[in-house]
């Protein structure tokens, strides 16, 4: 069941816009050409304490509002469940006005992987305090340890560590595939363009671009 305050997204004829609401689902970023699987030969590991990689089967979203079916389907991939991702846009309702709410993501996990394995957790404000970004570090920590990624609803700008800035106005959905340096960074597979499918972020960087929004662990 959803709960919290929804905002509908608005269309233009330029792209997507969305008003963007507490777990209001995003309009998707336009989508790149179908990807050759550049995350397949990441493989489940480990670098010394504090580091844990998932092997994740990538693939771009097909069209500018398939964000949320695609960041479900890469995450699904982590527990070899094969769900394509219309049917997970027709099981969540996603229009071109994109997927409505993290809890539609968060049913659409449970679903697939087991009954109450995932949980929506919201971080309200304009920015993550300490405790909300020590809660994301933790709870992706513990997903990725048991073999399970992460879903993030963001929105607006945030810079990865390679100083790659990825700017989503409307929100976007993002899979959270593993972390480093104790959890101070995780590892992103973004479906909205197949030549940065992947990069790295600070757990910092990431609580406040979820902010205003929440993720399904």
């Amino acid at each position: 069941m959803m709960t919290g305050p929804i905002r509908k997204a608005a269309l233009t004829a330029a792209g997507a816009v969305c008003a963007g609401g507490m777990i209001a689902g995003p309009v998707g970023a336009l989508a790149a050409p179908p990807s050759s699987d550049p995350l397949a030969a990441v493989t489940e590991r480990g670098h010394g304490k504090g580091e844990r990689q998932l092997k994740v089967r990538y693939e771009a979203q097909p069209n500018f509002y398939y964000c949320g079916p695609a960041a479900v389907r890469n995450t699904l991939s982590i527990l070899n469940k094969d769900v394509s991702q219309d049917d997970l846009a027709r099981e969540m309702g996603t229009t071109e006005r994109g997927t409505d709410s993290a809890y539609l993501i968060t049913e659409a996990l449970n679903r697939k992987a087991g009954k109450d394995v995932y949980r929506t957790v919201e971080i309200p404000g304009q920015a993550a305090d300490r405790a909300e970004t020590d809660r994301l570090r933790e709870d992706v920590v513990r997903a990725v340890d048991h073999g399970r990624g992460v879903v993030a609803n963001v929105v607006g700008t945030a810079t990865d560590l390679d100083g790659g800035s990825h700017t989503f106005e409307g929100g976007h959905y993002i899979a959270v595939t593993g972390y480093r340096d104790g959890g101070d960074q995780m590892k992103i597979a973004d479906s909205a363009d197949a030549a940065r499918a992947e990069y790295w972020i600070s757990t910092d960087a990431l609580a406040d671009w979820i902010a205003s929004r929440g993720y399904s662990a």
